[in-house]
């Protein structure tokens, strides 16, 4: 699963890159480059913990 959100993470920069670098830039592109981009970057953000959980759990024992 970890290597996915990679891979999406890699692949939205690219295609938001590409989408970019053309003279005539292709917004829908572009766009969808970013979505698929932050859709990687919120799956890896759901797997990192709290910290205000992490602190939590230590002043309860």
């Amino acid at each position: 699963m970890k290597n996915i959100n990679y891979f999406l993470i890699v692949l939205g920069a690219l295609v938001a890159l590409y989408a970019k670098a053309g003279g005539a830039q292709n917004q829908l592109i572009l766009i969808a480059g970013i979505v698929v981009l932050m859709i990687g970057i919120y799956r890896i953000a759901k797997t990192i913990p709290s910290k205000k959980d992490n602190n939590d759990d230590n002043s309860i024992s």
